[in-house]
């Protein structure tokens, strides 16, 4: 393995434009799957008392239309 670091900023450029062009709804059915990850990592950590991961939220439901708009 090779160390460039100018191809490897480039790719993360790419990947960051990639990533910030697809629909809101799948960036956050993204962010679910990462928050699923997290909750099934922390469970297999063993409830460790101290963990990084310490928030207990709702999920977006991504795709669906629920009829609710935030407030502003």
């Amino acid at each position: 393995m090779t160390f460039d670091l100018k191809r490897m900023l480039e790719s993360k450029k790419a990947l960051r434009r990639k990533l910030a062009a697809r629909p809101l709804a799948e960036k956050l059915a993204m962010l679910d799957a990462l928050r699923e990850r997290a909750l099934a990592i922390r469970e297999a950590a063993g409830h460790m008392s101290h963990s990084a991961v310490g928030e207990a939220s709702e999920k977006y439901r991504a795709g669906q239309n629920t009829g609710k708009r935030s407030k502003r």
